[in-house]
C-alpha cells in the first residue's frame, strides 16, 4: 500500500505492517489504521517515532516507548478494555506513549494516562486510559536530552 504522508512523502506500507485501532485514537475514532515509522539507524535506542494514520496521511503522532522515559511504567488497565486486542503477553505487547512538543520544545510532555497498547501477533491496538493517578504532561525534555549526550549523538 502506498500512502502520501505530509511529514514522510509518499511511502510504501507493508501489510503486515498496518496496526488496526476498532475505536481509533482519543479525539479521532474514525482514524482506525495506523503504522509506525521510525529511523531504522537508532532502533534500540530511545527514540521518538511517529504513529502515522493511513487513513488520514495529514495526521501523525510523535510517539516513544514509555520505558525509555519511565523505567518502572507498568499502568493499571481494566482486562475488558484489553481484549479485542486479543491475548497479550510479554512478547507481543507493544505499549506507545504520545508525545506533544509546544513551541518551547524544552516544555515537551509524554501522557502517561493514554498510552496505545498494541498486540504486535494480531497486530490489533488501543488507545487505553489506565486506572492509574499519573501524568497527563510528564515532562521530558530533559531526560531525552541527557540520553542523547550519553549516546554521543
Amino acid at each position: 500500500m502506498k500512502v502520501n504522508t505530509r511529514l514522510f512523502g509518499e511511502i510504501e506500507i507493508q501489510d503486515d505492517k498496518i496496526i488496526t485501532l476498532d475505536k481509533g485514537i482519543v479525539g479521532f475514532p474514525d482514524l482506525k489504521r495506523f503504522t509506525i515509522i521510525y529511523d531504522t539507524e537508532k532502533e534500540g535506542k530511545a527514540t521518538i517515532m511517529w504513529f502515522q494514520s493511513l487513513d488520514e496521511p495529514q495526521f501523525a503522532l510523535p510517539v516513544i516507548a514509555p520505558g525509555e522515559i519511565v523505567s518502572d511504567y507498568n499502568p493499571t488497565v481494566n482486562d475488558e478494555l484489553l481484549a479485542p486486542l486479543g491475548e497479550l503477553t510479554e512478547d507481543n505487547l507493544y505499549v506507545l506513549v504520545t508525545i506533544k512538543v509546544p513551541k518551547n520544545i524544552e516544555d515537551m510532555t509524554i501522557n502517561l494516562k493514554a498510552p496505545i497498547i498494541i498486540n504486535t501477533d494480531t497486530l490489533k491496538g488501543g488507545q487505553i486510559i489506565v486506572e492509574d493517578d499519573v501524568d497527563v504532561h510528564f515532562p521530558v525534555y530533559d531526560i531525552l536530552k541527557k540520553a542523547k549526550e550519553k549516546a554521543g549523538e
